[in-house]
Parts: C-alpha cells; structure tokens; sequence
C-alpha cells in the first residue's frame, strides 16, 4: 500500500499542536495533525472533576482568541478549556485527525523524511513535530507494595472526593495537584495527611496583580537571572477556589496533617523523611523574595499599586509543622487511599530516531532535535518556563515554524 505523504506532521492535538498547526499554515507549509484520541483529551479525562486553569482567563490563551464568556482575572474550568481548544482548531482550520495513534517513527531509507506508522496506515513525512506535551506518563515511586490492601491512585485518576474509598487520605506531592487535591478532600470532611517536599511557592496575586503579570515584568518567565534556580523543584501556584496563593500552613491550620516527604514503607508502616520544616521555610524564602522584587520594582517605575501589608504575614506554624512526624502507621490512622500527585514522565518509545540523551531525555535546542527534520514542541523549559504554558508554547511553535520554513527553502534551492 502507498503510504500518503505530507511535509510536516504534527503529533498531538493539544495546545502544542494546535499552536503548531496555527503557524504552519500562516506560512503555507502542508501538514497534517494526528490526535490519538480527542482534542485536549487530558483536560478532558486525566483531570480531576474541580480542575481549572493555572493562570486567569486575560493570560492562559492563545493571542488569535479571548475568552468572550468569562471575566477576565477569572480562572477558566477544565470543561472551558477544552471548547476553547476545540473553538480555536475550528477557527484555523486545524487539518487535526483524531482517534488515529502514532506507533512507530522512523526515518526513511534512501531518501528524505520519515516513515510514521499510525493505526490508521503509513504516513511519510518530511519533518516531525513531537508535541505530545509534559504530561505523558504518570509517575509516582513505587513505595507502597500494591498488595498492601491500600487503593493507590495518580493524581491524573483521581476525579472528586465521592469516588474513593471511606475514610482518611493520604496526597502525596506538594505542588499545584496535590495542594489542590488536599483542599478538596478536606473541605469535603476528609481527614487529610499530605507529604510534601522541596517546592516553590509564590504568591497568587499581590498589590492587584495576578502572579502570572509579575512573572512578566520581573522577567520572570525568560529566568534570565546570574543566581540559577532551582531545577525539578514542585511549583506550588492554581487558581482553584477563585485563585489564592497555596499557603501550607493555611493547610495545616485548618486541619490538614502535614508531612514531609515520604521516603520507604515497612509492615504497614511509612517512612518520612524529616524535611518539612526546612521545606516549609524555602518554600517561605521564595515567597517573600516575590513580593520583595515586586515592591522595588514598583517604587523603581513609579507605578501607582496600593500597598499589600497583609500578604507579608506568615501563619503560625500548625501542630504538625511544631512536631514532625517520621513515620505513619497507615492502619492506626486509617489511611485506606493514597493519592500520588508526582508527576509525570516521558514516553518516546515509538519515536526511534536519534534524537535523545542516553538517560532518555530528548536532545534539543529550542526545539530543534539532534536528528534533522524531527522537532519538540511543549516541553518544560524547551525555551524558558513559559514553554509548558498555553501561551508559551505558541511562541515556542512560532519560533519552529519559522525554522521549517528556512529548512525547506535550503532543500528547494536550485543553482540557477
């Protein structure tokens, strides 16, 4: 059979691939888009029910489309998300095939381009645009045997409180997931433990800007900075509730049981490691660090915000901060359920090209791949720490569609 062709293909239609699509039809280059399943389907079935946006309406878009049904400051539902991803591929016209999986890329032998194998038959394609996202395959440490008794679910499983089982819970992970996830099980009559580690933990707002704006201004998302952050460190920021900044002691005040991270497991028993307070503290130091830089830059600009006093105002520490637990007997508290907000891994296995770093990160600059022709798109830090961000990843696709298109002027050159 003679497999179709196209120049570019795109895999994913998520925000990366539509960004993609987008900008690769503003410079003429054919291409088709393969989704596996449906448009945005990880907003759609790998979130939980109470999910919304991390950053308000104005931000969190593509610059082709606003939001005309929400306020702007406010934090768009999963449910939002996914019709304006689907508002925005029917606006561009997006050549978007779904429910067709991409099993195998590899390239082509004695001519250009590669031969991608889908479920639905063989594509050739002169380039490959990898825009399969952040959030592939749920990860989580393999600490509690799964014949424990105990039901261990990832976060990207967990829908709402009535679907787990009676009784107290355990969340795993700090960042904007787990923190999330705790707040909702403890507002629903839950007796919460959550185990956190290392994160970063900035203010949602402060002196009437969303968190994302100062971002912005302080440079913030290009990290262009001489001291170096901090890598694979969890980022402690949602919108849930109306958006407020994840405050861990707020948590533990109102009766959530705080952890630091959890370490091993023995005879029913789990192993904690005696990291929360200095957690807590770093977590503290990035904060206010936040909203010092924001204070000099408005008196260095002049601008007119009012005063925040009230956001420099640290909790009291809850009893579990004052005296730490080291280990957790799970059948004396009654911990039936363990939730894993820890993220998610990579999975490149049908893509055998030459294109990754021994330990199996893609190797790239901005994108582009060490094998030519094969591109990523939507990655964290790809290009800075908008690049995983709906409105980062369009940049990021701009950037790539522009690097395709001088590409294809190099191999259309004829010496006249």
């Amino acid at each position: 059979m003679t497999a179709e062709k196209t120049d570019t293909l795109v895999v994913g239609a998520g925000q990366a691939g539509i960004a993609m699509s987008e900008h690769l039809t503003d410079m003429g280059i054919p291409h088709l888009v393969l989704e596996r399943n449906r448009v945005a389907e990880r907003w759609r079935s790998e979130r939980w029910d109470s999910l919304v946006a991390n950053g308000p309406a104005w931000h969190d878009r593509f610059p082709g489309l606003e939001f005309d049904d929400i306020p702007p400051d406010t934090f768009p539902p999963k449910e939002r998300m996914v019709r304006y991803f689907e508002d925005y591929a029917t606006m561009i016209d997006a050549p978007i095939r779904t429910n067709v999986e991409v099993r195998r890329v590899r390239r082509c032998e004695g001519r250009p381009g590669f031969l991608v194998t889908t479920s639905q038959g063989d594509i050739e394609a002169q380039r490959v645009v990898v825009a399969t996202g952040p959030f592939q395959l749920p990860s989580f440490p393999q600490i509690v045997p799964q014949n424990s008794g105990i039901t261990q679910i990832h976060s990207s499983a967990y829908k709402n409180p009535d679907e787990l089982p009676e009784g107290p819970v355990l969340v795993v992970g700090g960042g904007a997931s787990g923190s999330q996830i705790a707040e909702e099980l403890q507002r629903a009559g839950r007796k919460v433990f959550l185990s956190i580690g290392e994160h970063y933990r900035p203010p949602r707002s402060y002196r009437q800007r969303d968190y994302v704006w100062w971002l912005g201004v302080l440079g913030k998302w290009d990290e262009i900075t001489i001291q170096a952050k901090k890598k694979h460190v969890a980022f402690a920021v949602s919108g849930y509730d109306g958006g407020k900044t994840i405050d861990f002691r707020r948590l533990g005040n109102a009766g959530i049981t705080l952890l630091g991270m959890t370490t091993g497991y023995e005879d029913g028993v789990l192993k904690i490691a005696g990291d929360l307070v200095e957690n807590i503290a770093e977590g503290d130091r990035a904060y206010l660090d936040v909203l010092r830089e924001a204070d000099a830059y408005v008196e260095r600009n002049g601008i007119d915000l009012p005063p925040e006093p009230e956001a420099w105002i640290i909790q009291p520490d809850p009893p579990s901060v004052k005296n730490p637990i080291h280990e957790l007997d799970l059948k004396q508290t009654g911990i039936m359920t363990i939730i894993w907000a820890t993220g998610f891994k990579f999975d490149f296995n049908w893509l055998e090209v030459d294109a990754f770093h021994p330990n199996g990160m893609p190797f790239h600059k901005r994108g582009i791949s060490a094998e030519q022709g094969v591109y990523f798109l939507g990655l964290p830090e790809l290009t800075n720490r908008a690049s995983s961000f709906i409105y980062g990843c369009w940049y990021d696709a701009k950037y790539i569609a522009t690097h395709i298109g001088i590409q294809r002027n190099y191999v259309s050159y004829r010496k006249a």
